[in-house]
C-alpha cells in the first residue's frame, strides 16, 4: 500500500509542513503568480484605491479590507489568511510556503518580515534544494514594531506588542510587550477600567 504522504502533489506536502520540492512546476506557478501580482500592486498608485484592493484581494485569494504600502512582497499570497483592519506599512515581506494566520486589527511597521520557509541542517540535504516550512500565527490587536523578524513557526497573541527591531524566534503570549533578539517577554499589558 502506497504512503498517503505519495499521494500528494508537491503544493499539498508544502502547505501540510512536509518537506517538499520548490521546483515543482505547480509551486514555480503559484509563486510567479504571487510575485506578479505583488510587482502590479507596487506600480499601482496609492491613490487608485480599487485598483490597489482589487490586486490585495487577488493575492490572497480572499475578500479582505487590509491596506498594503508599497513596496510589499509575498511568495504565495493563497497560504496567508487575514483578519479584518490588518495594516502592512512600507516594505513588508511574506514568505508564506506554510500557512500565516494573521488576526483582525493587526499592524505591521515597516520592513516587518514573516518567514514560514526554512531548510534542513544538514548542508547534504540542504544541496538537494528540498525544503519545509512551518505556519506563524499571529492573534488580534497585535502591533509588530519596525523590521521585525518573525520566525518560523511562531505564535504571538492578541493584543501584544513587538518591538521594533525583535527577532521573535518563540512563541509569545498574548497581552505584553516584548523586543529584542531573541524577543522576550518584557513586561505585561495591564487592561485599563474606565470609570464612566
Amino acid at each position: 500500500m502506497m504512503s498517503s504522504n505519495l499521494m500528494k502533489t508537491e503544493f499539498q506536502k508544502m502547505v501540510s509542513e512536509e518537506i517538499y520540492n520548490p521546483r515543482d512546476p505547480e509551486i514555480c506557478a503559484a509563486r510567479d503568480r504571487a510575485h506578479e501580482i505583488c510587482a502590479q500592486l507596487n506600480k499601482t498608485s496609492d491613490t487608485d484605491r480599487p485598483a490597489r484592493q482589487a490586486l490585495v484581494q487577488k493575492l490572497f485569494n480572499a475578500p479582505t479590507n487590509a491596506w498594503i504600502e508599497s513596496p510589499f512582497l509575498c511568495d504565495y499570497g493563497v497560504n496567508t489568511t487575514l483578519g479584518n483592519n490588518v495594516y502592512f506599512n512600507f516594505d513588508c515581506l511574506i514568505l508564506d510556503t506554510a500557512p500565516v494566520r494573521i488576526g483582525n486589527n493587526v499592524m505591521f511597521a515597516p520592513g516587518v518580515h514573516i518567514y514560514t520557509a526554512t531548510h534542513p541542517i544538514d548542508a547534504d540535504k540542504r544541496r538537494n534544494l528540498i525544503e519545509f516550512g512551518k505556519s506563524v500565527e499571529i492573534g488580534d490587536d497585535v502591533w509588530i514594531g519596525g523590521r521585525t523578524v518573525i520566525c518560523p513557526g511562531v505564535k504571538i497573541g492578541a493584543r501584544t506588542v513587538i518591538g521594533a527591531g525583535s527577532v521573535v524566534t518563540k512563541d509569545i503570549p498574548a497581552d505584553v510587550v516584548a523586543a529584542g533578539n531573541p524577543c522576550r517577554v518584557i513586561r505585561k499589558i495591564e487592561k485599563k477600567t474606565s470609570s464612566t
